[in-house]
């Protein structure tokens, strides 16, 4: 009896002690609590490129060298030592060789699409409302619960919402699943072909992301289906990376570019609706279905030097920050099955807050470094240095991104998230606009958010030539990464084609913190 409970004893399985409870659940104020490792990730950029920094001075002083010779006097040292020309003319030929060879490519971006569903496809909160009670599976303390989010959601009367979630019953099949993607990327697809004239045969990169939707054969093998791209292009699916996946994909394309040149790269950013829809009773799964929408776009990147002059963006650089190692992390936005009827949906942990913002605290210290004005960078590290260092008990310095950046595309993915970034980049409501007006007028659509908001600082005649861009995107695992951008030329609205041009004079409007909502 005693062996079979020591066998007992040993068969079961040994649990994890449990984390530790956070005090909070608020974001943290990341630009007062940053890590030294962080900074050094920024600064290796500098050392990556410590040789050309080096080569400066030495190439300085065998100028000036030079300029106290006249003409004559040059020729005549040359003409006496041909091996010191010899020598002197390799060393310029191969510097020069080895600068070119090692430089990466330049990354443009010719144009990007947005996709917006007709009037058929229009949710009003109201009628959201509706449509939960009428299927029936909703208790009323779950109505009340999503009606409550809502009112607080910062979301308008006009989001977007696939067919077969519209109906009485709803329709989750796969066709109508397919029929809802197809829509949204063909949609955009289509639109970004025409205003690009670039032929689907030219496309060599393809990458599409969906990180809930991965049927078999994927979304990128539907793409390739429907334009019958060409048969040795390179295609990727990225699944389950969530709403930052948009970037992502931005970075792959960027590093495929690298290797593959006078190249076409088509990404494609969207997320399906109808497959995913929680209908059970877990407050923390009914959150996704108050926040996300329909959406997609279709952004079209080049390394070829003659698309420069037609592009609208330079792709200064990508910064990529994942946090999976943490238990924490990874199961704060877990797809599981509920515990009462096992039904599949989305969950939120209530850490979501304080971890996004520790996966930002990371991202930005990382990216200061690399954008940041000499002056902001000076003060920044020698605060940081002071205080981490020789534990000096000064205030630290914050860094004012307003000196790096003209405009900020913070993911809307949802209103908490955008307050606590307005508070602590200190941005003004001008720079918080894009982010804001899309979640009211197209809500969380998931990684395509950042082009909606793009679009929408276009539509307003906002992008100047070299101005630069921040796109900001986080989502599951935990991860959060960044885009930097620079406008190579100022973006006339009157010649755009985007979701906000025919209504963009109604913009901005004031959302009220609380929107009462009768259904």
């Amino acid at each position: 009896m005693a062996d079979e409970k020591k066998q007992n004893l040993e068969n079961k399985p040994v649990l994890s002690p449990p984390l530790p409870e956070r005090k909070k659940n608020t974001s943290p104020n990341f630009l007062l609590s940053v890590e030294l490792k962080y900074v050094k990730l920024g600064y290796h950029y500098l050392v990556y490129n410590a040789m050309y920094l080096m080569l400066m001075p030495v190439l300085c002083v065998i100028f000036a060298h030079l300029s106290t010779f006249t003409v004559d006097e040059l020729w005549n040292q040359l003409k006496f030592n041909f091996v010191t020309v010899v020598l002197s003319s390799t060393s310029i030929v191969f510097t020069a060789t080895l600068y070119f060879m090692s430089r990466p490519r330049k990354v443009y971006l010719v144009d990007f699409s947005c996709y917006k569903p007709g009037p058929a496809h229009k949710v009003s909160r109201e009628l959201f409302m509706q449509l939960s009670a009428a299927s029936e599976v909703f208790t009323e303390q779950s109505l009340a619960f999503q009606k409550k989010i809502l009112e607080k959601s910062g979301y308008g009367e006009m989001t977007y919402a696939p067919k077969g979630l519209m109906r009485v019953p709803p329709d989750q099949s796969m066709a109508e699943s397919w029929r809802e993607s197809e829509m949204v990327m063909f949609g955009a697809i289509d639109d970004l072909l025409a205003k690009t004239m670039v032929k689907p045969r030219d496309i060599g990169i393809l990458v599409v992301n969906s990180s809930l939707f991965n049927p078999t054969p994927s979304l990128s093998a539907r793409v390739v289906n429907h334009y019958k791209l060409r048969g040795n292009i390179l295609s990727y699916n990225l699944g389950g990376m969530g709403c930052s996946a948009g970037l992502i994909s931005i970075d792959l394309a960027k590093d495929l570019l690298q290797v593959h040149p006078n190249s076409y790269a088509l990404v494609v950013s969207t997320e399906n609706i109808t497959r995913n829809w929680y209908f059970g009773n877990d407050r923390s799964m009914l959150v996704t279905n108050c926040l996300f929408r329909m959406g997609a776009a279709a952004v079209l990147l080049s390394n070829r030097t003659f698309d420069r002059r037609r592009s609208k963006y330079q792709l200064i650089r990508t910064v990529r920050t994942h946090k999976g190692a943490d238990d924490k992390s990874f199961n704060c936005v877990l797809q599981r099955e509920d515990l009462d009827t096992q039904r599949v949906g989305v969950s939120l942990s209530k850490d979501l807050m304080a971890i996004a913002g520790e996966a930002l605290e990371t991202n930005i210290t990382t990216l200061g470094p690399l954008v940041l004005p000499v002056s902001e960078q000076l003060l920044f590290f020698v605060t940081l240095v002071a205080k981490k260092i020789f534990k000096m008990k000064i205030k630290p310095y914050i860094p004012d991104f307003k000196l790096a950046f003209e405009h900020f595309c913070i993911h809307a993915g949802g209103r908490g998230v955008l307050d606590e970034l307005e508070k602590n980049l200190e941005l003004t409501e001008w720079h918080m606009e894009p982010s804001r007006m899309t979640l009211y007028r197209f809500g969380n659509t998931s990684s395509s958010s950042l082009w909606y908001e793009l679009a929408y600082s276009e539509a307003k005649g906002r992008i100047k030539k070299g101005d630069r861009i921040w796109q900001i995107g986080f989502g599951s695992g935990f991860k959060c990464n960044s885009a930097v951008w620079r406008a190579i030329r100022a973006i006339d609205p009157a010649k755009e084609k985007n979701p906000w041009m025919d209504e963009i004079d109604d913009f901005p409007v004031r959302v009220p913190r609380v929107a009462p909502l009768v259904y």
